[in-house]
């Protein structure tokens, strides 16, 4: 039987899974998506890969569960972002600068995994909820600016944003790609409304 390193078992597992969600992200971050396998995740810290199954069923599983825990931070930094605004446009900026520097995260290997690994159903309809987590602070700063149609045009705001992220990944000079970006999505979201 495993020692149990905490004052409870529950602590114990608590322990062991966020210790498995780090080396999961170390080994997506330098791997890849084709080198995290549950296995090589166990490998990681320790645990017999049979062991691993008892946190995750899958290398799917360990993907959703990444994002799982990863969206919560992202929200908080969007949420704390608009809320210091002094005005809807320095909030819908402040928002797109928050979302662009996501490419600089090791989190935004997650969404490179995501496109290149068949989810169960189950996984998508949950990251379906975590994203529309992910667009709330923008689609309240748009519901602000008094447009009629706030999630539409919040999530036309989120494709701007994607669209750059994109080209940021791909290597774009960030300093123009970031003012255009942040041009552009203000002009959107506050002309017609």
């Amino acid at each position: 039987m495993p020692r149990i390193t905490a004052a409870t078992v529950a602590d114990h597992r608590a322990t062991q899974h966020a210790a498995l969600l780090s080396a999961a992200m170390e080994i997506l971050v330098a791997e890849g998506p084709a080198g995290l396998t549950p296995a090589a995740v166990g490998a990681r810290v320790g645990l017999a890969r049979s062991s691993v199954y008892r946190y995750f069923s899958s290398t799917a599983d360990i993907l959703a569960q990444l994002v799982e825990d990863a969206i919560p931070r992202w929200a908080d930094r969007l949420s704390s972002a608009t809320a210091a605004g002094p005005d809807l446009e320095a909030k819908i900026r402040a928002f797109g600068e928050v979302t662009l520097s996501f490419v600089t995260h090791p989190d935004y290997a997650l969404l490179r995994a995501l496109t290149s690994v068949e989810l169960p159903q189950e996984c998508q309809d949950r990251l379906d909820q975590l994203h529309e987590v992910l667009i709330a602070p923008l689609r309240e700063v748009v519901a602000e600016a008094g447009h009629e149609q706030p999630d539409l045009v919040a999530h036309l705001g989120w494709a701007i944003l994607g669209e750059a992220q994109r080209r940021l990944a791909a290597g774009a000079d960030p300093g123009p790609t970031g003012r255009t970006t942040l041009a552009v999505l203000c002009h959107a979201l506050l002309t017609g409304r």
